[in-house]
């Protein structure tokens, strides 16, 4: 793009290329949505406190930028992003030709303190660099509420909405306004780009020295930086000397928090901080992107986990010095439950809700010579699993029946709570008399099969698991 320029109208070394022009304004354009995804996430945790400040964001932002842009333009000469560029913005002087080459080469100082902006110059940047974007982004978001949608209903939708003759003012300005963006803002729209447009290759062939209508309109044009402006900016923001008076006088302090302090000395070094925590962050950003897309990230993640031991899954029960109260009629089961734990196959654990035993069934074995070597065995059905399906307690049943037992309708779950058999799982546990045992157990609904802990989510908490 520099050698479309050259062609057109001779080298000039401080005109930006268009390519430089449209990068800077793709990062300005980057900065809102990150800050916002930011402050999203941040009140997802802090809903209390940031739920407002994001209701408000496009005018907490407008407010910051306000702020940033205007230290930057009166110490800088361009915005917070050009500034990251090396650009600058400079009046346009109104002679004929617009140029004053050899003046530039012969007295650079100044001619940049001719060219740089007054204080009536950084108003009217600020309000193309930052009251402009903002009714922009407000227009867009009203459309996308207001007429996106009623467009696309037709004029049969739109009729319904008549104008509100007799209702009150404010009602009459909204009508009003959903009028202007149904009907006139999308020709508004179409005619802002299509002049940028025009604007951009009118100076790419050097037919223009802005590369914006909003520039031409109130007489600054983009540069960059030069030799002259390099040093103005290095005297304009070292740090001042200290006063040479040996004592403050009455009421001024020297602490960090006055406001004398918080001018000279806080406010502009948070503000030029800024200049290198935007590359930083944009390293940070590049790094994270490759570091998930990477595949050295996984194989780092692989090895660390090949180091860990994990314990195998414990069965919860009661502990041995808890007793759980018997009640009325339950004696057998005391006697039964006894039999268990002497013949090595434990008591069934009590629910901490309604004290009653839960049916389990047994853990899977393991080979007493490899201790993470386990069979490949469902401790439900006792066969060869199926469609291995994990619980989140960590043991591995079949799909089939692991999904039935926490649903409650597993064959095992109805014949032990019916009374109709006994079930290998419950072999050496309370007989109440062969009858019904609703009421006096649980079933293991909603549990793990093994450990007769709660599954969380039902049957959507079981996983598929490779064996």
């Amino acid at each position: 793009m520099e050698f479309m320029t050259s062609l057109q109208g001779g080298l000039d070394e401080q005109k930006p290329s268009l390519f430089e022009l449209l990068s800077e304004q793709q990062l300005a354009s980057l900065i809102p949505p990150s800050l916002r995804y930011l402050l999203a996430v941040a009140t997802h945790r802090r809903p209390r406190y940031l739920l407002r400040a994001l209701n408000s964001f496009d005018e907490l932002y407008a407010l910051l930028s306000l702020v940033v842009e205007r230290y930057y333009l009166k110490s800088y000469g361009g915005g917070f992003t050009e500034n990251f560029y090396g650009l600058k913005r400079e009046r346009v002087l109104r002679i004929k030709g617009g140029e004053i080459r050899r003046a530039q080469l012969g007295a650079p100082h100044e001619v940049r303190e001719t060219l740089k902006l007054r204080n009536s110059d950084v108003w009217k940047n600020l309000a193309v660099m930052v009251a402009l974007p903002y009714v922009k982004r407000k227009l867009d978001e009203s459309y996308d509420v207001h007429a996106a949608s009623v467009n696309m209903l037709g004029p049969a939708y739109r009729d319904r909405e008549r104008y509100p003759a007799d209702g009150s003012v404010r009602q009459r300005i909204m009508w009003l306004y959903k009028w202007f963006l149904r009907n006139v803002y999308p020709s508004v729209n179409a005619a802002y780009y299509f002049t940028l447009l025009a604007f951009n290759l009118a100076y790419l062939f050097d037919g223009s020295k802005y590369h914006s209508p909003f520039l031409w309109l109130i007489g600054s044009r983009m540069r960059r930086l030069n030799e002259a402006d390099s040093r103005a900016i290095a005297l304009a923001t070292q740090p001042k000397s200290p006063p040479t008076s040996p004592g403050a006088r009455p009421g001024q302090t020297n602490s960090i928090f006055s406001p004398r302090t918080m001018t000279q000395a806080v406010y502009p070094r948070l503000l030029s901080s800024l200049k290198i925590l935007l590359p930083t962050s944009i390293f940070a950003l590049k790094f994270l992107e490759w570091w998930h897309a990477s595949d050295f990230a996984r194989q780092l993640s692989r090895k660390a986990n090949e180091g860990l031991e994990l314990p195998p899954p414990t069965i919860s029960g009661l502990p041995a010095t808890t007793k759980a109260k018997p009640k009325p009629g339950s004696e057998q089961l005391s006697e039964k439950s006894d039999s268990r734990r002497d013949s090595g196959l434990g008591s069934p654990p009590i629910s901490s809700i309604t004290h009653l035993p839960i049916l389990t069934v047994l853990a899977p074995a393991r080979s007493t010579s490899d201790s993470s070597n386990t069979t490949s065995s469902c401790p439900i059905c006792l066969s060869d699993i199926q469609t291995a399906t994990a619980a989140q307690t960590g043991f591995v049943y079949c799909y089939t029946c692991i999904y039935k037992w926490v649903d409650g309708t597993h064959p095992r779950q109805e014949a032990f709570m019916e009374g109709s058999g006994d079930e290998e799982g419950s072999k050496g546990w309370a007989e109440e008399g062969g009858g019904s045992r609703s009421g006096k157990w649980e079933s293991g609904a909603g549990r793990d099969a093994v450990t007769g802990r709660r599954v969380l989510g039902g049957t959507s908490g079981l996983r598929r698991a490779i064996i």
